[in-house]
């Protein structure tokens, strides 16, 4: 199995996790694909957030060690799309034309893929609409636990169709996202979600940071280093994460 660049996104995370499958490691997955860790985790925790259910359990051990499996409804998915490969396959093998492999298959077929600079993508469902005059505000449920709060236009949200049970798509970008070590602050921001910081990246002025929200899923945030120092900021430390309502993004799928 290659870990050259992929030509769709979703194949190479589709990689990863037969990659994890077959090693039982997230670490072993990550050479064997030749991306780093840190690429290796950002893939799986963009799967997570996309999906109902984790989709791996991880065992301690550190960036270094430690076991990893897919869980029941991973499995799932990377059947689903072992069929999807080779129902592919069959096709592109029918047409015998210039299309030879599902990669090519992927590159016919990105003008209509959703590619987009927002870190954090959520997919939810609508749980409560409160329509206004000029904007609604709506509800999502992403998890058992993690629910957003999104502010659109009357119109936006007629376009998209939108109703309690459907399906969205919800993007935040990471520089509107405030950390706090208090879970006790009170802002004006609607949405508030608490968790564990899982992972702390330092850059020349800001840091990347990810906190883990619970539910196999995950939340990205940019900091500066000077406020990673005031707040004592550190992996496994408590933090709640802020974001107002309006930024929050919604696509219907």
């Amino acid at each position: 199995m290659s870990g050259g660049a992929d030509s769709s996104l979703a194949l190479g995370q589709v990689r990863l996790l037969q990659a994890i499958d077959e090693t039982g490691s997230i670490s072993a997955a990550a050479r064997q694909l030749s991306v780093s860790y840190k690429t290796a985790w950002e893939r799986l925790e963009r799967l997570n957030n996309l999906s109902e259910s984790p989709l791996v359990m991880r065992s301690a051990g550190g960036s270094q060690g430690g076991g990893s499996q897919l869980t029941d409804h991973g499995q799932q998915i990377l059947e689903g799309f072992t069929q999807v490969a080779q129902e592919h396959k069959e096709f592109i093998d029918k047409l015998g034309a210039r299309l030879h492999n599902i990669d090519d298959l992927a590159s016919f077929v990105k003008s209509s893929q959703l590619v987009s600079s927002a870190r954090n993508q959520f997919m939810g469902t609508v749980t409560a609409i409160e329509p206004g005059a000029v904007n609604a505000e709506v509800s999502l449920r992403i998890s058992e636990q993690v629910s957003l709060v999104a502010i659109v236009t009357e119109q936006s949200r007629l376009d998209l169709n939108l109703a309690i049970g459907s399906p969205v798509l919800a993007l935040v970008k990471a520089s509107p996202v405030i950390l706090t070590s208090s879970s006790d602050i009170a802002v004006s921001a609607r949405n508030k979600l608490c968790g564990t910081l899982s992972r702390l990246t330092r850059g020349k002025v800001n840091s990347d940071v990810t906190v883990d929200l619970g539910d196999g899923k995950t939340l990205n945030a940019v900091v500066t280093n000077h406020s990673v120092e005031q707040l004592h900021l550190e992996e496994s430390k408590s933090v709640c994460a802020f974001f107002k309502a309006s930024s929050v993004i919604l696509l219907a799928v």
